[in-house]
């Protein structure tokens, strides 16, 4: 079993942002006003120092901006104490989020130099309409090549896709996560769409121009991209935007924020799964349903949805859901059918 991570963060909101996306405050998403200086990454690394490691490994995270667009000199000024602390064995390794056209061997070979381990490239659509309408100002193929050139780098690669983006549908997402599974990335961030005051994606939503990405819109999305990445064996490392004081208390205006959003969508794919394993079941039945103990609550939904939406898709007599060690997907334990002379009785696993 590896060990834990302890990401110790440094937030650069908008350094090196050269386009202004629709959707994008970073200040009011990371809840930080002033971008990082080198101080303040001493002062992450020396909080980090006093507290036992426990044995986890720890890494430094530059989150936000476009790191690789800010210029070289303050570049190499932030990664120069965390390099520093990687060599004393004070942390492990050193991440950093940017742009897919601010990647280039260069700059990938200094940044190797400073100790950085892994590149998160923010693609967020491989739909050139979606990129265009969202203000991006890269393409897709810039993605593409800048994947590859991270990867021919020996570094890790993560990348992050958006949902609910102006002129995206649940056909253009599920295309942009095959397309990002085709790159092989180490791990993937998906970030359902949220309205944030202060942007242009805000106005257009007051204006009508946009229609809302809402909890529900996002979650049925999201339960529809999680199995292609887990079928492809791609980790997805987060599920959503992560709360903070700011977006709680009324920045995140409308869309899909929720503290507990990747719960809702894992609920929603065994859903799904029961869905499938319930096909052909008569009106009437008494149906018992498996699951392992420790995804219970997420199989009887949240309030008892999924319970209550196959209750009225499938009219059973009764339905009970039940703990069965092991059963990491909906096993249907029994079917009794009222007049059945065989009585009905099987057991089935979901697909």
């Amino acid at each position: 079993m590896s060990a834990r991570v302890s990401v110790l963060p440094v937030f650069v909101p908008h350094l090196g942002c050269p386009h202004a996306c629709v959707f994008c405050n970073q200040r009011r998403i990371s809840g930080q006003l002033k971008p990082a200086s080198p101080d303040d990454v001493e002062q992450v690394l020396k909080k980090a120092a006093a507290f036992p490691r426990n044995g986890e490994k720890r890494q430094l995270a530059f989150y936000g901006g476009s790191f690789t667009a800010v210029p070289v000199a303050l570049q190499n000024g932030l990664l120069e104490p965390a390099y520093a602390a990687v060599l004393r064995g004070e942390i492990d390794s050193i991440r950093l989020s940017t742009r897919p056209d601010a990647i280039d061997p260069m700059t990938l070979d200094r940044l190797r130099s400073y100790g950085v381990r892994t590149v998160e490239l923010g693609a967020q659509s491989m739909d050139e309409e979606v990129l265009r309408f969202s203000g991006r100002g890269h393409t897709a193929e810039d993605v593409r090549c800048a994947a590859r050139l991270v990867k021919d780098a020996g570094l890790e690669l993560i990348l992050q896709m958006m949902t609910g983006l102006p002129g995206d549908s649940l056909e253009k997402s599920l295309y942009t996560a095959r397309e990002l599974i085709n790159l092989r990335p180490d791990g993937v961030r998906i970030y359902p769409t949220v309205i944030v005051r202060d942007t242009e994606l805000y106005d257009l939503w007051q204006k009508g121009e946009y229609r809302e990405h809402s909890v529900e819109d996002a979650v049925e999305v999201c339960a529809r991209l999680l199995p292609l990445f887990e079928e492809a064996k791609i980790p997805v490392i987060r599920l959503g935007l992560n709360p903070t004081e700011e977006l709680s208390s009324g920045e995140a205006a409308a869309g899909a924020y929720h503290p507990a959003l990747g719960e809702l969508v894992k609920s929603r794919i065994l859903l799904h799964r029961a869905e499938e394993l319930l096909q052909g079941t008569k009106p009437g039945a008494h149906i018992r349903i498996g699951i392992s103990s420790r995804l219970l609550s997420q199989m009887i939904g949240q309030h008892g949805e999924n319970r209550r939406k196959l209750t009225e898709a499938f009219s059973p007599a009764s339905l009970d859901i039940v703990p069965v060690e092991g059963c990491l997907s909906p096993r249907l334990l029994s079917e009794e059918n009222p007049g059945d002379p065989r009585g009905g009785q099987t057991e089935k696993d979901s697909v």
